[in-house]
């Protein structure tokens, strides 16, 4: 029979767990890794409501993908275009950013799928003798260790041919030359960090589920267990 315990901290995990995940897929997905130099606007950008010239752009790139102003769209409400740079992987701009994709994907996919089992913890907390959320909490740490290598090695890339056509002849690796670094980079930082501080959480929320008090409660029948 299926006891449901749920308890302030294993609450709290779970919906951590969910927010790294989903905040990690996001920034990854983002062209907004790379804010580039400010594009002046051409005689042919003018506001045709006001005749002023629009203010210049900056074009935005991502591990894979780009945002970039197109001029026939220049008097539109949507006047940029984002989108893959890369058809596939080995057109990604640089091996470092090629070797960044590949870890964030690793971890990004382990995040996942503990975001979905600790969903069920509510109700089953351990399999084979073995407590979910510590199984859970080693995950996220191995998760986060992928995460790290992958911030690591992205600025290495930036001295790339991609990265220099946004940012610069003084573009290099670990150099942003002109460019400045994008909300997306900040998000992958603070999803990184969290995914350590949910690890570290995820055992004590194992010890909320499997206090004295909630095996008191078990003990009475009770299958509805729910604490603060």
């Amino acid at each position: 029979m299926c006891h449901v315990i749920v308890t302030c901290r294993s609450m709290l995990w779970t919906l951590l767990s969910i927010v790294v995940a989903f905040a990690e897929l996001i920034a990854f997905m983002s062209a907004d890794w790379l804010i580039g130099k400010a594009k002046p606007s051409s005689s042919e950008d003018v506001d045709n409501r006001t005749g002023g010239s629009q203010e210049p752009y900056h074009p935005t790139l991502g591990i894979y993908g780009r945002c970039t102003r197109i001029s026939h769209m220049q008097f539109s409400r949507r006047d940029t275009l984002c989108g893959p740079y890369a058809e596939n992987f080995s057109e990604i701009a640089s091996g470092f950013w090629q070797a960044t994709a590949i870890f964030l994907a690793v971890g990004i996919m382990i995040l996942c799928a503990v975001a979905f089992v600790s969903v069920f913890t509510m109700c089953v907390q351990s399999i084979m003798k073995k407590s979910i959320f510590n199984v859970c909490g080693l995950l996220q740490g191995i998760a986060g260790l992928f995460l790290i290598l992958g911030l690591i090695i992205y600025p290495a890339g930036w001295g790339c041919q991609k990265a220099i056509s946004y940012c610069g002849p003084y573009a290099s690796a670990y150099k942003l030359g002109d460019c400045s670094l994008g909300w997306a980079f900040y998000t992958a930082i603070g999803g990184t960090i969290l995914t350590f501080i949910c690890a570290v959480f995820s055992a004590q929320a194992e010890i909320a589920t499997s206090s004295d008090k909630v095996q008191e409660e078990i003990e009475e029948g009770k299958n509805l267990i729910c604490l603060l």
